[in-house]
């Protein structure tokens, strides 16, 4: 999967036609006759040399950094599950943890800009919320090339293989499962023929994918897997899938221009802002009633202090579902209602 991405060849060019100049009637019979003109006609123009390959600043804001913040939350999350629960902690397996997650979003989100550069997604939009929405914008701005995105993502990708196998040998056999699955859901959310997130399935492969790396954090240290870290990261995850399901919103338009059917596009504005408040409500009541179970302890509550700015978001986005232009400071509130819920369950796990 990951060597197609890099033998693939970039989409063909669009031809364009050179408009030419109409000659005075032929007076003679050398005249040109018409054919000929039709010929001329599709001449195509020069085309603009490609952009030089990316040095190491760009290829930085390829991967949209600002963003990874809340894969080094779910490793924060799945490490302090392990430790409250007296699994001892190892400071080198943790540090590899968090570092080949974060290379693993890295290159999910490369492979994204690449693939919705090839179905045109990102060409169309012309009215996304940036940074939020929309991609990092740098092919679209002519500053990388889709062939060196492409190689990028494969070279981060890659990266994992071996980094990840080392990790699992030190930590146990299920890592394996849970690498391979992240691996995955990093293709299949935006590649041909799955492209999950063009068929309204990618807020629930975004959330499976952060559940895991909870998970894989706290498997990591314990070596083996446990309930707490899989009850304690639903309602994270939850709120992951509100992420990718609010910034469908103002890309919504050229979404569907292209066929990229997400939840917004199947669903439209006021279904999917009510399915939002849902997931709101349905993370928040999980992490209560997982606690009131007994199953993850009860400093994990600490969580909730997320459900102002989550409930404040959701308010914003009922308002504004019609005019998404508006909807910059509801998409600031769910990227840190997320994080904050995390950190402090992480935090509050930590304490114990």
């Amino acid at each position: 999967i990951i060597l197609n991405v890099i033998l693939a060849a970039p989409l063909p060019g669009r031809k364009h036609l050179a408009l030419m100049p109409f000659p005075a009637p032929a007076q003679n019979a050398g005249a040109r006759s018409g054919p000929e003109w039709a010929m001329a006609l599709q001449t195509p123009l020069p085309r603009p040399a490609p952009p030089p390959p990316p040095g190491w600043r760009l290829l930085l804001r390829m991967t949209r950094p600002a963003f990874l913040a809340v894969t080094a939350v779910a490793c924060l999350l799945g490490l302090a599950t392990a430790t409250a629960c007296g699994s001892g902690f190892s400071a080198p397996r943790a540090l590899a943890t968090v570092l080949l997650a974060l290379l693993a979003h890295a290159g999910a989100n490369v492979l994204n800009d690449y693939f919705d550069a090839r179905n045109g997604a990102d060409d169309a939009n012309q009215q996304g919320l940036f940074p939020f929405t929309g991609g990092s914008r740098l092919i679209q701005n002519g500053q990388v090339s889709i062939a060196d995105t492409g190689r990028w993502a494969a070279a981060l990708l890659l990266c994992l293989i071996p980094a990840g196998l080392l990790l699992a040998l030190q930590s146990g056999p299920g890592l394996f499962v849970l690498g391979a699955a992240g691996l995955f859901l990093a293709w299949a959310y935006s590649a041909p023929p799955l492209a999950l997130m063009a068929r309204g399935l990618g807020e629930p492969a975004v959330a499976l994918a952060w559940w895991g790396v909870v998970i894989g954090a706290d498997y990591t240290q314990r070596g083996h897997f446990f309930i707490i870290p899989a009850v304690a990261a639903v309602s994270f995850a939850l709120l992951l899938a509100n992420i990718l399901l609010i910034n469908g919103f103002p890309d919504a338009e050229s979404d569907a221009r292209v066929g990229k059917r997400t939840l917004v596009v199947r669903l439209g504005p006021a279904p999917a802002a009510g399915l939002y408040l849902g997931l709101v409500l349905l993370a928040h009541g999980w992490l209560a009633v997982s606690v009131w179970l007994l199953i993850p302890p009860q400093a994990a509550l600490w969580g909730l202090v997320s459900l102002p700015l989550s409930l404040a978001a959701a308010g914003l986005l009922w308002r504004h579902a019609s005019t998404p232009q508006r909807l910059r400071p509801a998409l600031a509130l769910t990227i840190a209602a997320a994080n904050v819920h995390g950190l402090a369950m992480a935090a509050g796990l930590a304490s114990l």
